[in-house]
């Protein structure tokens, strides 16, 4: 039945397979959330955020490579193109990141010691670069989907699968800042619909403009890339847990990579 349901899936246009895939993920980042929320604020356990974070950068690095930069590379005939998109991706998402308000938005009014603020801004960190990654996540379903509904769906099922420890990822640092579950899950919620968000456009735009689409791509590619290298992989290995990171990163890569040549 699940075979049956792929096979239906690749029968959708490109719009259609880039809404359907970035919904579903969007709903499995909901469903990450959801799964925090009985950890209870004082029993959050750090090993679980790096082993997930670890295994969505696993799922990046292969989805910006044989998801995107190399079909990238394969529609344009040359890899200049493509890598001008990167650049621009990376560019894009640094400025991004900057520009972004970050631990002061929950730390202007903490009290206690200073371990404490620390550790409290390293988990707001994770939370907003979750939010910022989830942007080129939904870019790379809907370039994808203009390039192959295949590779739409593939790519869509891969981060959809990933979007579940990032859903608990983004949705555990926030009930530590704050103490709310109704927080912890709406951010969670936000971060998945934020893939919808991009998807769309990026779908529509690949099939406006084809001779853009490989630098689409390698926009996607760019701005995943930055992201794992940035912020989740080195997050990942800051709390002393870095072989549970490394198992997840490399549970994640062969994931991605079993998906993306099986389907």
């Amino acid at each position: 039945m699940a075979l049956t349901g792929l096979l239906d899936l690749q029968q959708l246009s490109p719009l259609e397979a880039a809404l359907a895939m970035s919904l579903f993920a969007a709903a499995m980042t909901s469903l990450g959330g959801l799964a925090a929320l009985p950890l209870g604020r004082r029993r959050l356990d750090p090993r679980v955020l790096d082993a997930g974070l670890g295994f969505s950068s696993g799922v990046m690095t292969v989805a910006s490579f044989t998801s995107l930069l190399l079909p990238a590379i394969e529609a344009a005939g040359q890899p200049w193109t493509p890598l001008l998109g990167f650049a621009a991706g990376a560019a894009t998402i640094a400025v991004v990141h900057r520009l972004l308000p970050h631990e002061h938005v929950l730390l202007d009014r903490y009290e206690g010691p200073e371990w404490g603020r620390r550790k409290l801004r390293a988990a707001w960190l994770v939370a907003v670069a979750i939010l910022i990654h989830n942007l080129p996540e939904g870019m790379a379903i809907g370039a994808s989907s203009a390039y192959s509904v295949e590779k739409g769906v593939a790519t869509g099922l891969a981060i959809a699968l990933q979007d579940v420890p990032e859903g608990l990822a983004v949705a555990m640092p926030v009930l530590l800042a704050s103490g709310s579950r109704l927080a912890a899950l709406g951010i969670s919620v936000l971060s998945g619909l934020c893939e919808v968000a991009t998807a769309v456009p990026t779908v529509l735009l690949g099939e406006a403009a084809a001779a853009h689409l490989p630098v689409i791509l390698g926009f996607g590619a760019g701005a995943m890339v930055y992201v794992v290298s940035h912020e989740a992989l080195p997050e990942s290995h800051r709390s002393g847990h870095e072989n549970l990171a490394t198992l997840g990163y490399f549970l994640g890569f062969a994931v991605m990579l079993i998906l993306d040549t099986t389907l």
